[in-house]
């Protein structure tokens, strides 16, 4: 048996918050990116209050959709999407990644040419993604939120210090959160220090979600309660 790879076309989506008015000054995009099993326009919604005409948020959705839930009826199912799975995983990265840049260009593209300061938030599963972005992607975002999320244990944080070197970096995690647990983030943020890349770490009294409060917070320029 061979294994045989072929490039196509598809269609993928994104959803913004926050209004492309032509002429108006955009100063901030955020790209958020969502977790496991959840769809950009529910995972956006989070962001709604943030956003407006000197704010735009911009929330790409995982190319892989699926149902998920255990209703008895598909029709009855909830759908969700993943950025990969294990599976053929470096065609897949390389495969978001490629997508995450058209978006980018997109988004800039409609937003005039102008150079606004551009976070990345990637949740749980997006964490991931986003570091990747960042790391492979043509993407030169002023501020990373992990929110929930973890570095990829298998990304050269080496090889790509260059793209973090001048960043901000948060990450976020509830002191409830039952995946983002004492040992991940110790290990994470071990790996952060031993590269030479700078960080804050946010607290929150919750799980695995996202806070209002805190994101309100990182909205409006607060940093985290523990500095790496």
């Amino acid at each position: 048996m061979e294994e045989h790879h072929i490039a196509v076309t598809r269609s993928a989506r994104y959803f913004t918050w926050g209004a492309f008015t032509p002429g108006a000054r955009v100063a901030e995009v955020w790209f958020v990116l969502h977790g496991y099993a959840q769809l950009a326009s529910r995972f956006g919604e989070h962001f709604d209050r943030l956003a407006g005409p000197a704010r735009l948020i911009v929330a790409p959705e995982g190319l892989s959709r699926f149902y998920t839930g255990e209703a008895a009826r598909v029709a009855d199912r909830r759908v969700g999407a993943s950025w990969m799975t294990r599976e053929d995983r470096l065609v897949e990265i390389g495969d978001y990644v490629a997508y995450l840049d058209a978006v980018h260009v997109d988004v800039s593209r409609r937003t005039e040419g102008q150079r606004p300061r551009v976070t990345v938030l990637g949740f749980s599963q997006g964490g991931a993604a986003a570091c990747r972005w960042l790391a492979l992607g043509a993407v030169r975002p002023q501020r990373l939120i992990l929110w929930g999320g973890e570095v990829p244990p298998d990304l050269d944080l080496d090889a790509h210090r260059e793209r973090f070197a001048g960043l901000d970096v948060r990450i976020v995690v509830g002191r409830r959160d039952e995946f983002i647990t004492p040992k991940i983030l110790t290990r994470d943020t071990e790996r952060l220090t031993a590269h030479g890349i700078p960080f804050t770490v946010l607290h929150y009294n919750g799980g695995h979600e996202i806070d209002e409060g805190v994101l309100r917070q990182l909205a409006d320029g607060g940093r985290g309660t523990e500095d790496g």
